[in-house]
């Protein structure tokens, strides 16, 4: 099983960038299946990006599409989630998971957690 240590949080102006990484401990880390999901207070963990093993046809929530992107080095055990395009509504605590299978949208399909880094958009 995997360990996870997210970084690259912090506080971003409206229509800035920021990224997110999350490294990951353990040899089969390849094997994994990698997620985002991000939680505002008050509300339920959300979705935000998936990606297999392979790094191919990764997933996004509507509300990220086009704005996000989620990749992978499987060399350093590490994904990322580029964030782009920063909204006030992107601030939220983001959490990096990971699952055996395929990709997998929502918190139930993952077992494996990360304790969250912080981001905070100003308008």
């Amino acid at each position: 099983q995997v360990q996870l240590v997210e970084s690259g949080g912090g506080l971003v102006q409206a229509g800035g960038s920021l990224r997110l990484s999350c490294a990951a401990s353990g040899r089969t880390f390849s094997l994994y299946t990698m997620g985002w999901f991000r939680q505002a207070p008050g509300r339920e963990r959300e979705f935000v990006a998936t990606v297999t093993w392979t790094g191919a046809t990764p997933s996004y929530g509507e509300s990220v599409k086009g704005r996000f992107t989620i990749s992978r080095d499987n060399a350093k055990n590490t994904v990322y989630l580029q964030m782009n395009s920063l909204k006030p509504e992107d601030t939220a605590a983001y959490y990096c998971a990971a699952r055996r299978g395929g990709r997998g949208w929502r918190e139930s399909d993952y077992d494996t957690w990360g304790q969250g880094t912080q981001v905070t958009v100003s308008s």
